[in-house]
């Protein structure tokens, strides 16, 4: 049973939303304003994090961005009003894995929680710790880790090691990539796939400029060999 954190300050949007969720067979938790839903985030440790942006106390944004620093892997969609494009823009820059905006359809919002819950890693299936070459990666600690020595990486960077360990040895495309990784289709573009590639290149290849494990596959993506 997946355990779904709502943070979200309408009482009348959290119960309608805990008992669609609860039919589905999930498990519900709730939170009404950003302090009490970044502080049960962090102790409860949810499968998903269903967040409002317009929070009081703090907002969703801020809440999203703590909470991705801490548990980069911890899967967030964000709630938006219509018309906060730019708050759709800096959430998923944030780190959100994707975004509904209000009013939804439950069975949208239903369909999206079951994606992105496909999509998050699993680490008790194969372990919590993987590793390649002299590069420990902790899945649940959401920590990297080279020749005994912490690697600092964005949240977005981490979801993509997971990604590419969980999918070794699989051709990958850019926009595959971006889809399963980032949730969403149009925003931004292949070239930030791109970006982060070389980024993790640079931070756990012995020679970035001969990599050994992100590999890239011409005119098709990339393949991870570890």
């Amino acid at each position: 049973m997946s355990k779904i954190l709502i943070i979200e300050d309408e009482p009348n949007m959290v119960a309608g939303l805990r008992d669609n969720f609860e039919f589905e067979g999930y498990e519900v938790v709730a939170a009404y304003d950003g302090v009490d839903g970044l502080e049960r985030a962090l102790k409860e440790s949810p499968d998903l994090v269903l967040l409002d942006v317009m929070m009081p106390r703090m907002s969703g944004l801020d809440v999203c961005k703590q909470l991705k620093a801490k548990r980069p892997s911890m899967p967030i969609i964000m709630l938006t009003a219509r018309g906060q494009e730019v708050d759709k823009v800096v959430g998923l820059e944030l780190g959100a894995d994707d975004y509904v905006t209000k009013p939804f359809s439950i069975r949208e919002l239903l369909a999206r929680t079951k994606a992105v819950l496909r999509r998050a890693p699993h680490a008790g299936a194969n372990g919590d710790c993987m590793g390649f070459s002299d590069v420990s990666v902790d899945l649940k600690k959401c920590r990297v880790t080279r020749r005994g020595k912490a690697v600092e990486v964005s949240a977005k960077e981490f979801e993509l090691l997971k990604y590419f360990i969980n999918h070794g040895g699989e051709t990958l495309s850019r926009d595959r990539l971006l889809s399963d990784v980032w949730g969403y289709e149009h925003f931004p573009t292949t070239r930030t796939v791109d970006a982060h590639i070389v980024r993790l290149r640079q931070k756990l290849e012995p020679n970035p400029e001969q990599p050994q494990f992100f590999l890239t596959v011409h005119g098709v993506g990339y393949k991870f060999v570890g």
